[in-house]
């Protein structure tokens, strides 16, 4: 089976969207992550919902979880989305320097071939695309899904 076989429909944000937008859209789908385009709606990057939670959590608590705790649900939850509103998806995203690659491949790709660049990459998200025509993507809950099953096991 072809990447482009696999391809499913999924969406896509521009780096100009909202970035609550995006958050929502991550989680009222329950999707790993989403696919950023620029405004010619070519790929650049994908935003994982781990990105949003580091842009959300302040640092000092991400390096030391316990501090976690001086929250209560409520008061974190809201300081959480009050750093997302007013902001871009490009303002979630790290630095083009420190970006991984565009985690994509060719709609000819095999299935080895696609696990191979999400493995290296440690993307949720594949991108399949030939030049400017994008098919889908191709999670890693599909992938795995397609994987067992052709070995026999069930998933």
């Amino acid at each position: 089976m072809l990447a482009r076989d696999l391809a499913e429909e999924y969406p896509l944000v521009q780096l100009t969207d909202d970035a609550l937008t995006a958050a929502r859209l991550i989680a009222e789908q329950r999707r790993p992550g989403v696919v950023v385009v620029d405004a010619d709606h070519k790929p650049v990057t994908v935003l994982p919902g781990s990105q949003v939670l580091r842009f959300i959590v302040p640092g000092y608590v991400q390096e030391d979880p316990s501090l976690a705790r001086v929250y209560d649900e409520r008061g974190g939850a809201e300081a959480c989305v009050t750093k997302l509103k007013g902001r871009t998806v490009k303002e979630l995203l790290p630095p083009k320097e420190k970006r991984y690659e565009l985690p994509r491949v060719a709609g000819d790709a095999t299935l080895i071939e696609c696990a191979a660049m999400m493995a290296r990459l440690h993307s949720p998200l594949l991108l399949v695309s030939d030049d400017d025509t994008i098919h889908g993507v191709v999670t890693t809950s599909h992938l795995l899904d397609i994987i067992l099953a052709a070995a026999g096991e069930q998933a």
